[in-house]
């Protein structure tokens, strides 16, 4: 492996990311192949008896990629925030709000 990918692939950041772009690709490829698989409303026949098929099955595999790869991402960044401690109520005592009601 080449220095420059090695280090790469030592910014915790980034390794995140790979793991979590990884995990979407493995969910795209058992959504698609379960679509393919159980040929909801003929589905695999449509896609089959095309004279192309691949391209058909090539494009819903990268959109399902793209799909799942940024949600896993996405998520993976938010998950980072803060520790355990920070979950606790934030500022003071809740004091309830005075309101003055005026009578016509």
């Amino acid at each position: 492996m080449p220095p420059r990918q090695r280090r790469l692939l030592q910014v915790p950041l980034f390794r995140l990311l790979a793991i979590n772009l990884a995990l979407g690709l493995v969910m795209a490829v058992v959504l698609v192949g379960g679509l393919l698989a159980l040929d909801p409303w003929g589905l695999r026949h449509l896609i089959f008896a095309d004279h192309s098929p691949g391209v058909a099955i090539g494009l819903l595999l990268g959109s399902f990629f793209v799909t799942f790869g940024s949600t896993a991402m996405g998520t993976a960044i938010m998950a980072l925030g803060g520790s355990d401690e920070d979950d606790g109520p934030q500022g003071g005592p809740r004091v309830p709000a005075r309101v003055k009601v005026r009578r016509r």
